[in-house]
């Protein structure tokens, strides 16, 4: 099992000490440092300065939004930025949900599963520099009627296959990633719920386009705190949990809110939401279930780390990234070298 590096979103007042992380990860060895957007900071940018001052980490997009951009200009952006980092770069895609889709794209939340295919389709096509043209349900290219042409990506990618993740969290778009995708990039994983809530359906879609699981990179995002008082650091997560489970879509849309359901934890997840909806943020924080959030975090030290690593590994998954907890540098620091040095006593390295 490689280990990432998840930097989340940038422009949050410690961008300095992002670019710190990212290079400390690049120095121990870490696979990849990833970096997220939504409606502040856009992926590509922050993945080149990443790049620039950065040696041997991949640099990988969790996610570019689908709804962002056309499947054109996403190739473009991939060829480019393969070509600048000398071959680091791993493409990550995700429709988003549908008050970003919506909210701040103005694009239609209709069928994202039929979406992601197609754009997915069109992105391959585009990168393995074909003269692009396409028709299908979301986009025809070139328009017809009009002085549009089949064009031909002009920069060459270090890499003839740029690896293609997809953000899946349902059972379908979970199916479909391991049917179109070399990886999953999942949030919340459960190691002791991991096969029913994403390799069952991950592995039936690489089944019905004859692969296996070889090859496929199953790569969840878990926060990690160090140190010894586990209950206080499972506390400092209740928030970002209540967040996710509780108001991260609406109720109807709620794809963390049916993982959690997915995990066991109906009930919890009903009035985690309830609570988060009504603007009770305090009591939706309380109500998370401690064995939730230490399910899927890493707390406590190198090793109880060290454990939950290997249950990771034994799950089924190939890249574990982690996301550094502490309001400072040095802990974030901290937590990133207890990494490694766990993932070593775990016999993993």
């Amino acid at each position: 099992m490689r280990l990432g590096i998840n930097l989340g979103y940038w422009g949050a007042g410690m961008d300095s000490d992002n670019l710190a992380v990212a290079q400390e990860a690049d120095r121990l060895g870490y696979a990849v440092c990833w970096a997220a957007e939504a409606y502040g900071s856009d992926a590509p940018t922050v993945l080149s300065w990443v790049a620039a001052q950065t040696e041997r980490i991949d640099i990988g997009s969790a996610i570019f939004q689908i709804p962002a951009r056309t499947p054109a200009m996403t190739a473009m952006t991939a060829a480019t930025l393969d070509s600048l980092s000398g071959g680091r770069f791993r493409l990550g895609l995700g429709v988003s949900g549908p008050q970003v889709s919506e909210g701040w794209y103005g694009v239609k939340f209709d069928k994202p599963l039929a979406r992601t295919r197609e754009y997915v389709e069109i992105v391959r096509k585009a990168m393995s520099r074909e003269r692009l043209s396409h028709e299908g349900e979301h986009w025809t290219l070139p328009l017809p009627g009009g002085p549009g042409k089949p064009l031909k990506l002009t920069v060459h990618p270090v890499r003839e296959h740029i690896p293609l993740y997809i953000a899946a969290i349902g059972p379908k778009n979970l199916e479909q990633t391991g049917e179109i995708a070399d990886g999953a990039l999942l949030i919340f994983p459960s190691a002791e719920h991991l096969e029913e809530t994403a390799l069952a359906p991950i592995r039936a879609g690489r089944e019905r386009v004859g692969k296996t699981l070889d090859g496929f990179d199953v790569c969840p995002t878990v926060p990690i705190a160090l140190g010894d008082d586990v209950d206080g650091l499972a506390d400092l997560f209740r928030p970002y949990t209540a967040l996710y489970v509780g108001g991260m879509g609406s109720r109807q849309q709620n794809f963390y809110n049916k993982l959690a359901r997915r995990m066991g934890y109906e009930k919890e997840a009903i009035e985690i939401q309830d609570k988060y909806l009504a603007g009770d943020k305090q009591g939706a924080a309380a109500a998370v279930p401690r064995d939730l959030i230490d399910s899927t975090t890493l707390l406590g030290s190198v090793e109880r780390i060290a454990d939950r690593m290997r249950a990771y590994a034994e799950a089924g998954v190939t890249t574990l990234s982690l996301s550094p907890a502490g309001l400072t540098l040095d802990e974030r620091l901290a937590a990133l070298r207890a990494g490694t040095e766990a993932l070593e006593l775990a016999g993993l390295a």
